[in-house]
């Protein structure tokens, strides 16, 4: 049975899509069947996989509108070692599409529970605003892991994601929780950021994973070679973090 975990935050540019992309890379390193769903309609996190969203015959806009199965639709990043189900800019009318439609916010985990005995976890890349994509990847989830930068304006975005967490664990998903917060993009140098996250440690306690992802040059390059940084360069810092993280993540599971 997969675990399914939404990759969540409410703020924009603080690393969702680099974080989806090495975490899955990390865990198919380490021998875990994975499944990446892009539920972005810019389509990175398909993009850094090594597939060309442009190509694709069938993406997660079909799954939604159930004219395709999971199995159908996903395909292999072969140098990845892990399955996409892809998203393009036809993902971008589905939210318009799924208003007047039954059940339109578990459309995804319907779909992902017919898949769920071929994989072992499901990573969902999620977008940054609170939309019926989003909603659809919360619903599905059994957490959602947070990855987040140290610093103040991070906080309050936090907030408010743990808000609507709460929120869609109330009235749509009881399974739903915070699995942990991922600190990335940090430089121990600059004390605000060692400061912040203390200051995260302090509130959430366990909740902040142990491994910390370091801002690394090698990461960021990583995309426009359409791979993720474990895969372009596994020595560089940032990469084998990244692996340290999905060890961590299967731990923290089996404690589940």
């Amino acid at each position: 049975m997969a675990k399914i975990f939404c990759i969540a935050n409410q703020k924009g540019g603080v690393g969702k899509t680099t974080t989806t992309v090495n975490l899955a890379a990390g865990l198919a390193k380490i021998g875990q069947r994975v499944l990446l769903v892009d539920l972005d309609p810019q389509g990175n996190a398909t993009m850094g996989s090594g597939v060309d969203k442009r190509a694709l015959e069938l993406s997660v806009y079909d799954v939604l509108l159930e004219s395709a199965s999971v199995k159908e639709a996903a395909v292999l990043a072969e140098q990845c070692g892990y399955h996409v189900l892809g998203a393009n800019r036809e993902l971008a009318g589905a939210e318009v599409e799924l208003v007047p439609l039954a059940q339109r916010e578990k459309r995804l985990k319907t779909a992902l529970t017919a898949a769920e005995k071929d994989y072992d976890f499901v990573l969902i890349d999620c977008p940054p605003s609170l939309s019926m994509l989003t909603l659809n990847g919360l619903c599905s989830a059994h957490g959602v892991v947070v990855p987040m930068q140290c610093e103040y304006f991070a906080l309050e975005g936090l907030t408010d994601l743990v808000n609507t967490i709460k929120q869609v664990h109330a009235n749509l998903n009881p399974d739903l929780q915070v699995i942990g917060l991922l600190r990335v993009m940090y430089d121990p140098r600059i004390t605000l950021q060692s400061q912040v996250s203390d200051q995260l440690k302090d509130h959430f306690g366990d909740k902040v994973f142990d491994t910390v992802i370091p801002r690394n040059v090698r990461l960021a390059e990583a995309p426009s070679y359409g791979l993720p940084g474990v895969v372009f360069d596994a020595s560089a810092k940032g990469s084998v973090a990244f692996v340290e993280f999905a060890k961590e993540m299967v731990k923290r599971i089996k404690k589940m």
